[in-house]
């Protein structure tokens, strides 16, 4: 114990002595440690939030979408944006899923589209969603203000909206929005409801920047006619694949299959998250490669240390030190300095992830953190080998005649 003691205060005493080289060492893996925490905390952050979104639309909810969105494979479709710009699903056939019975519990069709919402002289982009007086019974869209429309004001294409908080404070401030009068598109409506917050959403706009009008409304002043999606709520998570089942023996009697598909939260979740994990891999695995560089600078440098104690390793062999307690004193060297970078390159992308999460998605784990300190370690002391043997085979001799 008390020669790796000494072997470990030696090693120390070394880095010290060149402390802007052993700085300028340790940055490539100072750099691969925290590009790899990095990427790794915002796919986690990523992951988490769509998960928890996913969660916030509510449950036993399937999808009845345009086009083929999940090819066999198990990925996005290339032409599902094609299809859902040219979607052949139709306000009918959400009539005609509620008419199954049990296990549906609610069909409600949606008609989408971008649109400019004014009050006065202030304006905001927003998406605006067509759906029918059912539409909070298949997903969750709870009132702070006023309410929803009801079956008689879509019948009657009533030019009434229900806004969000977000849009909510950008048009009217502190000014209570419930009776006022808003121009979507240049045609006007009445705000008669507001939402509660709901978070940032995975739609483009997100769910916290989002008009609701009857979708009878929608197709006949905002000229919203094609059904974007039919959502359906199952009676029970377990009835939720024969519900599937219905669903789409219902869809085969008028298009084909590649015409639309139907999908429950969970494969939709299971697909982005698997989406995710490969993008998240890919870009961790490049920037591994700065681990590689940093691991290789490692090397250079204790062989050029080598080169410069090559006397002093002399010494220390003509008073009795064994080839096996050089090779372990410069690896220990090695490891410090690798283990060191690992530790400023934890601490710094710490640090950059809680900044980084007032703006995007970020979750640090203590998985990624020992995975990341292990292999800075494990790089030290592979790429310290060479250069340990190269100093322990040294020949006694030799070396104290070196100049």
């Amino acid at each position: 114990m008390f020669k790796y003691q000494s072997l470990f205060k030696t090693a120390i005493e070394s880095i010290g002595r060149n402390k802007s080289r052993s700085l300028l060492t340790t940055l490539g893996v100072i750099i691969g440690v925290l590009s790899v925490i990095l990427l790794t905390s915002i796919g986690n952050g990523i992951r988490g939030f769509v998960n928890k979104e996913f969660e916030s639309l509510g449950s036993n909810v399937i999808y009845v979408m345009p086009g083929e969105i999940i090819t066999e494979e198990g990925g996005f479709s290339q032409s599902s944006d094609s299809s859902m710009l040219n979607s052949k699903l139709r306000e009918e056939d959400a009539e005609q899923i509620n008419r199954i019975g049990s296990p549906i519990k609610k069909a409600v069709a949606m008609v989408q589209g971008n649109a400019e919402l004014r009050y006065g002289t202030k304006k905001r982009t927003v998406e605006v969603w067509g759906v029918s007086a059912d539409f909070p019974e298949v997903r969750t869209t709870d009132l702070s203000e006023g309410s929803f429309y009801t079956k008689g004001d879509d019948d009657a294409k009533k030019k009434v909206t229900i806004i969000t908080p977000k849009i909510a404070e950008k048009l009217f401030g502190t000014l209570n929005p419930i009776g006022k009068n808003i121009t979507i598109n240049k045609t006007k409506f009445k705000v008669i409801g507001v939402t509660k917050e709901q978070g940032g959403g995975i739609t483009a706009g997100g769910l916290d920047n989002i008009a609701y009008v009857p979708i009878s409304t929608a197709k006949s002043y905002l000229e919203l006619n094609t059904v974007s999606n039919i959502i359906v709520t199952a009676t029970s998570k377990e009835e939720i694949p024969e519900a599937i089942r219905l669903i789409d023996k219902q869809m085969r009697k008028r298009l084909d299959k590649k015409d639309y598909s139907v999908l429950d939260q969970n494969q939709l979740l299971s697909t982005v998250d698997t989406i995710l994990s490969v993008l998240t891999a890919g870009l961790t695995g490049i920037a591994a490669i700065s681990l590689l560089v940093g691991g290789i600078g490692i090397m250079n440098i204790m062989l050029v240390s080598v080169t410069e104690r090559t006397k002093e390793i002399g010494l220390r062999k003509a008073l009795g030190a064994t080839p096996g307690v050089i090779l372990m004193q410069f690896l220990i060297e090695a490891a410090i300095l690798s283990s060191l970078g690992g530790v400023v390159g934890i601490v710094l992308s710490t640090l950059i992830t809680l900044v980084l999460t007032s703006f995007i998605p970020a979750a640090i784990t203590i998985d990624s953190i020992i995975l990341a300190f292990s292999v800075s370690f494990g790089i030290g002391v592979i790429f310290g080998v060479l250069p340990a043997r190269r100093a322990s085979r040294l020949s006694p001799i030799e070396a104290l005649r070196y100049e």
